[in-house]
């Protein structure tokens, strides 16, 4: 599936300019804002951030995501409600609910297949790729059957040589989607902040009540909640603090 040590060995080519500094600065500048102000967000900005999330990196370019934004005033009400009432959920301007969708990866990657035929110029690997490795390394069968199978097949296989051991089952499958929506919503957050504006991901969150209101089928699941608007006084609850990096970083 990957190309030999032999052709990795490739010259380096010029990416696109980058701003280093202001990159860090809007990392550095970004805190999870609890209280917002009345200033609205407007609507360009708003569509800039939900393009931004949808490039975050993700499996397999599977995009197993949706982003609802809640605009209806009656469901705004009652989705603050689902965040416990909490002031971030209660003051914000906006609030969107990132959702992973597990379940439409045979449709994602169908897509894949036919965006590939439209260009006409994929590699062969690439397209094998999505003709039948992502097929065996997703495929939960019916009533999720196949985990087991898929397990012992991964483990017995991952005796002689280094073998991928999940995702695993229905549950696995969740744990997959949630890692990609959750890197959709930092590059939404950020997106925030550079425009000005600021977010806070919120989990605690009723979620059966969440996906009734979103109308969102049995797989669906519910990443994070997230509010957005202008930081208003007394948003940030003191100054920030992470633990020493030695706790953290490892090297080997």
């Amino acid at each position: 599936m990957f190309d030999t040590p032999e052709v990795n060995a490739r010259p380096s080519v010029d990416a696109p300019k980058t701003d280093a500094k202001a990159f860090h600065d809007i990392v550095e500048s970004r805190r999870s804002v609890r209280f917002f102000s009345s200033d609205p967000i407007p609507q360009d900005v708003i569509d800039q951030c939900i393009d931004a999330a949808l490039l975050a990196p993700n499996s397999s370019n599977l995009q197993c995501w949706e982003i609802h934004h809640v605009v209806n005033e009656e469901k705004k009400k009652e989705l603050a409600k689902y965040c416990l009432g909490q002031p971030a959920a209660t003051t914000s301007q906006e609030l969107f609910v990132f959702v992973t969708r597990p379940d439409l990866w045979k449709r994602n990657n169908q897509w894949t297949l036919d965006e590939f035929d439209r260009r006409g110029n994929m590699p062969d690997k690439a397209y094998q790729y999505f003709k039948t490795i992502t097929k065996l390394a997703y495929t939960t069968g019916i009533f999720g059957i196949a985990a087991p199978f898929k397990w012992l097949m991964f483990n017995v296989i991952g005796l002689t040589k280094p073998t991928p051991r999940g995702p695993v089952g229905k549950s696995g499958m969740k744990v997959w989607g949630h890692k990609s929506t959750a890197l959709a919503c930092a590059h939404f957050m950020l997106g925030m902040r550079a425009h000005g504006f600021d977010t806070c991901p919120m989990e605690g969150f009723d979620v059966v009540r969440v996906k009734r209101l979103l109308g969102l089928p049995r797989r669906a699941d519910v990443t994070m909640v997230i509010s957005a608007g202008k930081r208003a006084e007394g948003g940030i609850y003191g100054e920030r603090f992470r633990f020493d990096k030695k706790h953290t970083v490892k090297t080997h």
